[in-house]
């Protein structure tokens, strides 16, 4: 058996600690009042005949108490509930050294795998997890309310980023990165001036992007429709000189001439972009969490330099970057997110071959994700925008003059609420279940407001490349945010997990079953309302984000399987399905999981994005054409999500045979170790039951199989 203690950490389960505690105690009380040796034994075998999994330390302690007065110690109960309140006094002076320890010890597994973007074994990284752990302690004892820490601890609801709560930095962004191209910027104290070239354009633009990573802990967005104007610029440039230098050049020459050095600067520049990102380390120990917005706006005067650029960061992207062993792998960052319009929906626009582009990139290296802009545009005003890093989306908003504003404005923070949780206490009974999530949606609402009164009173001198020099506004020294905190500027938003979850906890169905369907329905729509009143009641830009997390996931079902036990279909899974979307166990393919699933994404208009598993398509382009056809009809957020093969012996990033002796067998370094690789083996993209055929070639027919 495992107990799982107050900071989550799981340890095993050892009844001598029970014991000594009860002994304590019994040395404060008179000799009639103390628990005998056969009393003791007795409770330990109460609790281990329960035959639990994992406990609870709290629900340990409870169960002591009971049986303590069942034997009659009410004088020996009393003194062990002091002892276990001094404890807690204890625990509150100082929750952090032993996590600490694990850290420098790189002992600490919760810590090391919570970010993959993140090497825990680095100094410039521990050094900002141990900062992260002690704002995480501080949170938890003397900044949040007691019953917000408390709900947080026992899974009711996820306070995200407790590691950074003690700073008065946000969550996620969208640069406003044309303003900092056009009128300069400033970074430690020195004057940056518009770029003259695409080259530099680029080279500030990275430099911009690794400020700003360096003073918030969520993501960032570019748009790379900025970029075109410079490079424009570059040729005209060249144009200038190559007169100045011949002007007698034939015509054909000139623009062949023109032509090369464009495409070099081009190549240059966006290989810097790609390279700049994933070798630059911000002050948090990491790479830039960042996304490229990819949009062929027709109305964009700069659209033909746009696609020129969209396409050469495709190209680089499907190339790939070389790791240390020389081995050319997908970088994790920059994230790409593309748009489909109607002139590059492969439906005979003029830039379809940008998309068809975009779908080779997809099949070797997964990126990019993808928006629909006729969707989009039913669900946002007419507006066609980039989410944030962390794929939220903002409300449209417009300014004094009427105008529609996006970049320049950002997340405040987020709190997420654990759905399954209300499904099993309520147990079908719908009366309960809507007390309930009204009880706790009140909850999150009092920590969403810790949230952003820990904002209230910032002053733009916190962070001066957001709040002074463009990347969110551009205010005086000493002057606070406060304006952008209301009115809808800034988003701040209640996530959600396990919608199928708790339609099954509820209805005994899944949300794809028209009875399970109607329920979804009603608690997506319920979830919408509620954030609606806030923002009305507040003037604060409340939003309702599907997907918040995938950890949490895994948290919210380990806390619930260690208090409700085991589940079928809900907590036997070790995980909950993230907000609306379809479990991944179900019989569905990728046309049906989109069409479904994309009814939710207008009610979660602050966060909304599907995706379906896939097997590595790379000798079948066609078929992500047809997926990215029916993404533009039919859903406004989209990606594939899968696992290549990949060799951990030598960074091989491609796939993985089977040998003559019919073993799996890394075609570079001959690696036969299957725990030292990645398989994803593909065939026909078959959708149907995983089986294994019987024969020889281990031949797998499936939507996604790792071994």
């Amino acid at each position: 058996m495992q107990v799982i203690k107050r900071n989550g950490s799981i340890v095993e389960y050892d009844p001598a600690k029970i014991k000594i505690a009860i002994e304590k105690a019994n040395k404060e009380v008179l000799e009639k009042d103390k628990a005998t040796k056969e009393e003791i034994k007795g409770i330990l075998e109460y609790i281990e005949n329960l035959k639990k999994k994992r406990l609870l330390v709290e629900d340990i302690q409870d169960i002591i108490e009971e049986k303590l007065m069942e034997y009659g110690h009410y004088d020996l109960a009393k003194k062990y509930i002091i002892y276990r309140y001094n404890r807690a006094l204890i625990r509150k002076s100082n929750t952090t050294d032993e996590t600490i320890l694990t850290l420098v010890k790189n002992a600490n597994k919760d810590v090391m795998e919570e970010n993959s973007n993140k090497n825990a074994l680095a100094a410039s990284t521990q050094r900002d997890l141990i900062a992260g752990e002690v704002s995480r302690d501080l949170t938890r004892r003397l900044l949040l309310p007691e019953e917000v820490s408390k709900a947080h601890d026992e899974g009711i609801l996820h306070f995200h980023d407790a590691d950074y709560f003690v700073q008065p930095i946000f969550n996620c962004c969208l640069i406003d990165i044309g303003n900092m191209l056009d009128n300069g910027t400033v970074m430690n104290g020195k004057l940056v001036e518009s770029p003259k070239s695409f080259q530099v354009a680029c080279t500030v633009t990275t430099q911009i992007i690794a400020a700003v990573a360096s003073s918030q802990y969520g993501g960032q967005s570019v748009d790379i429709r900025h970029l075109g104007k410079y490079l424009r610029r570059s040729k005209e440039k060249f144009e200038k000189k190559l007169r100045a230098v011949d002007p007698d050049m034939d015509e054909a020459s000139f623009k062949k001439y023109i032509d090369m050095r464009v495409q070099d600067e081009l190549a240059s520049g966006i290989q810097t972009i790609q390279y700049q990102i994933n070798t630059l380390m911000t002050t948090n120990g990491q790479s830039p969490f960042v996304t490229l917005f990819l949009y062929l706006d027709k109305n964009d005067p700069y659209l033909e330099e746009n696609a020129m650029i969209i396409e050469e960061i495709f190209r680089q992207r499907i190339q790939g970057i070389k790791n240390e062993k020389g081995v050319y792998v997908t970088p994790a960052f920059p994230k790409l997110v593309y748009v489909l319009d109607d002139i590059n929906c492969l439906e005979g626009g003029k830039y379809d071959y940008v998309t068809k582009l975009a779908c080779q990139c997809s099949a070797k290296r997964l990126y990019p994700d993808y928006i629909s802009a006729k969707k989009m545009r039913e669900n946002y005003e007419g507006n066609v925008f980039s989410p944030m890093g962390c794929r939220s989306f903002l409300s449209p908003w417009k300014d004094e003059n009427g105008n529609y504003k996006f970049e320049g404005r950002f997340n405040q923070g987020v709190v997420s609420i654990n759905l399954p949780q209300i499904g099993i206490i309520a147990d079908g009974d719908e009366e309960k279940f809507w007390k309930l999530l009204d009880e706790r949606l009140e909850i999150c609402f009092r920590a969403l407001m810790v949230r952003h009164e820990a904002l209230k009173g910032t002053k733009s001198d916190v962070s001066p490349i957001h709040w002074q020099y463009g990347a969110i506004a551009r205010f005086e020294k000493g002057q606070t945010i406060d304006n952008l905190l209301y009115g809808g500027y800034s988003s701040i938003s209640l996530g959600y997990i396990g919608l199928y979850e708790v339609t099954k906890a509820m209805k005994g169905v899944s949300h794809t079953d028209p009875v399970g369907e109607e329920f979804a329905m009603r608690v997506m729509k319920h979830l919408r309302a509620t954030t609606d009143r806030w923002k009305k009641e507040t003037n604060i830009g409340f939003a309702l984000y599907g997907t918040p997390a995938e950890s949490l996931c895994y948290r919210f079902a380990r806390i619930d399987k260690a208090r409700f036990g085991t589940i079928e279909d809900i907590t036997d899974k070790g995980y909950y399905t993230n907000s609306y979307h379809v479990d991944v166990r179900e019989n569905i393919d990728a046309f049906e999981k989109f069409k479904f699933e994309a009814q939710f994404q207008p009610i979660s208009s602050g966060g909304c994005i599907s995706y379906v598993e896939i097997p590595n398509l790379t000798n079948n382009v066609q078929a992500i054409e047809e997926v990215v056809k029916f993404i533009y009809n039919n859903i406004q957020y989209a990606e594939f999500n899968t696992k290549s093969d990949y060799c951990h012996c030598c960074g091989y990033d491609g796939e993985i045979i089977i040998n003559e002796n019919n073993e799996w067998e890394c075609p570079q370094c001959h690696n036969k170790d299957q725990k030292k690789m990645n398989v994803t083996r593909r065939t026909c993209g078959y959708l149907g039951e995983n089986f294994w055929n019987v024969g020889k070639t281990k031949e797998i027919k499936s939507r996604v199989l790792h071994l």
